[in-house]
């Protein structure tokens, strides 16, 4: 236990000057400084494009936003840091079974707690709907309100950002990484993002199994299109409602999920071969993506 009491002292001694507030009124989330000037936060913690910052010294100033990812629940914050330092980062995610502490800025005063990586490779539903893939989930408690803050190691360094509480005392975050500091990146350069929106209603996995055995079609992997959108990219592709996409380029898909972490791929590039199952028949159309994405492909699928 003195191990342990004396790492999470360092570690909050280290840490906690990066970690802010973010909102007036006590704030709505937590953010953490990630260069002088800048600092990233959940989407969902903000209301406006400008938002009072409350530094670990009191000190509140107004931040503004220079990008916001709102499919992927991350902003960055331009906002004077006064001279606060950014934390290291990891170079990946954390694996499971790793201990991780939760550094959160609370009203008046900080909040550390200690846990461990309880489960890799989880997925939820950004404010938007879309699926947000690669997070881990960590048992470090968080109170409500302390979305945004960094989850660290016992060196100090961030392995992620907490941005969603879970029921039974989980957490999940979006792992750091190379990824997520692109990310960041690109939203202080003033760059949102930009996901290829297919223009289709997908059925839940267990709705499309049925819908194909009732017409005594065999089981299969796939999603399952259950509407398309008039003029969008599957409308002018030729998929039609009923057909079951398998793969999006060389990118295997075996239920929505899938078919959403596929769009998600930065990669992916304007046109893309889907292959297709359309009742007995297998068959490959090209999609043409719009330059301007419109909502989110509907699915009714839960995020695991």
């Amino acid at each position: 236990m003195p191990e342990q009491q004396t790492i999470i002292r360092q570690v909050a001694d280290a840490v906690a000057p990066a970690v802010v507030r973010i909102g007036r009124h006590g704030g709505r989330g937590c953010g953490v400084v990630v260069a002088d000037g800048l600092v990233v936060t959940n989407a969902h913690n903000l209301r406006d494009r400008t938002t009072q910052v409350t530094f670990a010294d009191g000190r509140a100033v107004q931040g503004r936003v220079t990008a916001v990812d709102a499919d992927g629940d991350l902003t960055v914050l331009a906002v004077d840091t006064g001279g606060a330092p950014a934390p290291p980062w990891a170079d990946a995610a954390p694996d499971e079974g790793a201990p991780v502490y939760s550094v959160a800025a609370i009203p008046g005063g900080r909040r550390v707690t200690a846990g461990r990586v309880s489960s890799v490779d989880r997925s939820f539903r950004g404010p938007r709907g879309r699926l947000v893939t690669g997070a881990f989930e960590h048992t470090a408690p968080v109170a409500k309100g302390t979305s945004g803050s960094p989850v660290v190691d016992a060196e100090g360094r961030v392995v992620g950002i907490t941005t969603l509480r879970l029921r039974d005392g989980f957490a999940l975050a979006q792992p750091a990484g190379p990824d997520l500091r692109r990310r960041i990146d690109e939203l202080a350069a003033g760059r949102e993002p930009r996901r290829r929106v297919l223009g289709v209603g997908i059925a839940p996995g267990r709705v499309a199994q049925r819908l194909r055995a009732a017409v005594g079609l065999p089981e299969r992997p796939g999603a399952l299109v259950r509407a398309v959108a008039e003029g969008g990219p599957a409308a002018r592709a030729g998929i039609r409602t009923g057909d079951l996409v398998t793969a999006v380029g060389d990118v295997a898909v075996g239920g929505p999920a899938d078919l959403e972490a596929a769009l998600a791929d930065p990669e992916l590039p304007a046109s893309v071969r889907v292959h297709l199952v359309r009742g007995a028949d297998e068959l490959d159309v090209v999609v043409t993506f719009d330059d301007e994405p419109g909502p989110a492909d509907a699915t009714d699928e839960p995020a695991g």
